[in-house]
């Protein structure tokens, strides 16, 4: 447990805050995505886009796609949200390879935070779509009985968000460690192309998976509704008759 590559150990301290490798790692990647994003969106064209752009474009494509099947009516509100979870994880699941730099998401407490911020999105985007009148009786449905349930479902999925993801992470940077204790710089490369592999796998589940939270408790309380709203149409149907 000595081993500096296996513990979270502060870098230096802001006052009482001590400011650890996670949280230096982790300033790192969002200015590399800011910077980034600024360098393609200061240049765009519509009428001849470049190599850069069009993959840009191709990626945020196949996000769109994504969010526009879980929740097709609320698909821009919630947009920005997944892709910038998808898009961070992916770099930050991916910068483990790069020597002397650990990924952020081996840190229980990056992905706790990153859990946390899943779960208020959730209650966030649920309030603001459905007033919180409608919101909160979904707690109650079908049974008011239910509600001690569904509050422990809450938190035990919040955890499982965030120990998924840490576990996952931190067994991955233990097996890339130990080989290359082993084998040293002569460690098969279909190896780190598992570990690449398996990154892009667990940034895409934790995506989501917070995509299928936030959209089911957007339309939690519409898909109760609809069957209520086409009974009266079905009677008229049944009265022509």
């Amino acid at each position: 447990m000595d081993n500096p590559e296996i513990m979270i150990l502060p870098l230096f301290q802001l006052g009482p805050i001590d400011i650890s490798v996670t949280v230096v790692t982790t300033w790192g990647i969002m200015a590399i995505i800011c910077l980034f994003s600024w360098l393609v969106s200061r240049r765009l064209s519509v009428d001849n886009p470049g190599m850069l752009q069009s993959a840009v474009e191709g990626i945020i494509l196949v996000i769109e796609e994504a969010v526009a099947d879980a929740a097709p009516q609320h698909a821009r509100q919630i947009m920005p949200l997944i892709a910038s979870l998808w898009i961070f994880l992916v770099i930050a699941n991916l910068c483990g390879l790069i020597p002397g730099v650990n990924s952020p998401t081996r840190d229980l407490s990056a992905t706790a935070a990153l859990a946390i911020l899943v779960f208020l999105s959730t209650h966030w985007f649920g309030i603001r779509i459905q007033g919180i009148r409608n919101y909160l009786r979904r707690y109650l449905s079908p049974s008011p009985i239910l509600l001690p349930f569904h509050l422990i479902s809450e938190v035990t999925r919040t955890v499982a968000l965030a120990v998924r993801l840490f576990g996952n992470i931190m067994s991955l940077e233990m097996a890339a460690l130990l080989i290359l204790l082993v084998a040293g710089f002569l460690a098969p490369v279909p190896i780190l192309m598992l570990h690449i592999i398996e990154a892009l796998v667990q940034a895409y589940i934790f995506g989501m998976l917070a995509l299928i939270y936030v959209a089911g408790g957007i339309q939690s309380q519409q898909s109760r509704q609809q069957p209520e709203q086409s009974s009266p149409s079905e009677g008229q149907g049944d009265t022509d008759d």
